[in-house]
């Protein structure tokens, strides 16, 4: 089955896709739509997402292990910069059910048969250089503040923050500084991914589409913006537990905002065919791995 009813985009439009503008009832009928999805698909989607609260645990133990405490906040706050990359599968699982199809956890890996794909990927790989890039100036602008001073203990950085000129300039410089990397990110990807899922675009326009969304619906998208960082820190709170509900509703509803935002492409899509996989035999080993065996092979 998730071999035969692949929803491939469709081909390249000849013009650039349209931009709607939106105000308040669609951000939260997204929303409503986004919450509607879970409960429909949720064991699906509380598996794909259980990497964030793992890995999000993860980080704080490596983080208190490694005696580099400064640190975990800006590696918490960067889920929201990579989110959108890593919640491509729920985008579609909500474009599947949109369309009355099967909505099995399999079918959040269907993005590998889409000839968007390398788009995709260069897209998250952007995302992932800009978190780089953020963690690299988190640590220089505590260090521009405490020079090399490592605190032992979490309620001892605590106190560096709030007890010292320098923590307190070290939290307004480091949220000002977080800010920024957040609407980069933010403006290349609101849109971009279920775009690129929808419609082959290519990154260019993808990207192009995301900040002209911005452009077209300023306040809307803020408010989008402030939503997601919102929950993100609501989840974020009980040791990245609440992600797991939290990251679904938010990745189901980017689709649903945007269905919302761009005008829809009636264009018809190509049919996926699969192909033919021949026998492979033991012998071949390992060349097998890395040449496809051709359908004659398993006559």
């Amino acid at each position: 089955m998730a071999q035969t009813d692949i929803i491939l985009p469709t081909d390249p439009p000849p013009e650039p896709p349209k931009i709607r503008s939106i105000g308040p009832m669609d951000l939260w009928q997204a929303l409503q739509k986004g919450l509607e999805d879970f409960w429909a698909i949720p064991t699906h989607t509380i598996f794909l997402c259980l990497i964030y609260p793992i890995v999000g645990i993860a980080l704080g133990w490596a983080t208190f292990g490694l005696n580099v405490i400064p640190l975990l906040f800006p590696l918490a706050a960067g889920f929201a910069l990579v989110g959108p990359f890593a919640a491509i599968g729920l985008y579609e699982l909500s474009r599947r059910r949109e369309l009355g199809l099967d909505t099995s956890w399999k079918h959040a890996f269907d993005i590998l048969y889409s000839p968007s794909l390398p788009a995709i990927v260069a897209l998250g790989l952007l995302l992932l250089v800009i978190f780089g890039t953020w963690l690299v100036a988190a640590q220089a602008i505590y260090v521009a503040n405490f020079q090399e001073q490592e605190p032992l203990a979490l309620a001892e950085f605590a106190r560096m923050l709030f007890d010292t000129p320098q923590g307190r300039n070290l939290i307004i410089v480091g949220n000002a500084v977080g800010l920024l990397f957040a609407v980069l990110a933010f403006s290349l990807s609101v849109v971009s991914f279920p775009l690129l899922l929808d419609r082959n675009v290519g990154t260019a326009v993808a990207i192009a589409t995301s900040v002209k969304a911005i452009y077209r619906n300023p306040l809307a998208m803020i408010a989008w913006g402030l939503i997601v960082a919102a929950g993100l820190v609501v989840g974020s709170l009980p040791l990245f537990i609440g992600l797991a509900v939290v990251m679904p509703v938010l990745g189901h509803a980017t689709w649903h905002l945007y269905r919302r935002v761009v005008e829809p492409d009636l264009s018809s899509r190509p049919e996926y065919h699969p192909q033919p996989r021949g026998r492979r035999y033991g012998a071949d080993f390992p060349v097998s791995l890395f040449v496809p065996s051709s359908p004659e092979d398993s006559s």
